[in-house]
């Protein structure tokens, strides 16, 4: 079940630049510029959408981060943690050509392997979708909307 998220109306609020011909989008979290690609757009509407909509503080969102996933790096894109700083929900973006899959479900389910949250995000800035994790039966719901944390 997809999850109705307008993020293109947030396209607005974000800082952008040009240097050298080659665009740059401001990240509030990292707190620098980065190269302005397809899925980091995606990324840092969301963060916007989270902040502004789902009124998550900046402090409670990682962006990223190196784990260690069965002795493998690999860098999530998001991770939200709640108000004990308790990670809480991962979220994984692609860029709005790539179609979310059963492929990028996979993806988050690895890399939640370490982190064992309750719940599982995934967007293209076109298609979300939000899960609930059951580690006791080993299942998992989609979501109507994104929780509140």
């Amino acid at each position: 079940m997809k999850i109705q998220v307008d993020l293109l109306q947030f396209q607005n609020r974000l800082t952008t630049k040009t240097v050298e011909g080659k665009p740059f989008v401001w990240d509030p979290i990292r707190k620098k510029y980065l190269v302005n690609q397809p899925e980091e757009m995606v990324r840092q509407l969301l963060i916007i959408y989270l902040q502004e909509v789902e009124g998550i503080s900046k402090n409670y969102i990682a962006v990223e981060k190196s784990i260690k996933v069965n002795d493998r790096l690999k860098r999530f894109d998001l991770l939200i943690f709640d108000e004990n700083h308790k990670p809480i929900m991962l979220i994984e973006c692609k860029s709005p050509k790539v179609k979310v899959s059963q492929d990028t479900f996979e993806q988050i389910a690895w890399y939640n392997s370490t982190l064992k949250v309750p719940y599982l995000l995934v967007s293209n800035g076109i298609t979300t979708y939000c899960c609930s994790v059951s580690y006791e039966d080993s299942s998992f719901s989609f979501l109507e909307k994104i929780p509140k944390i």
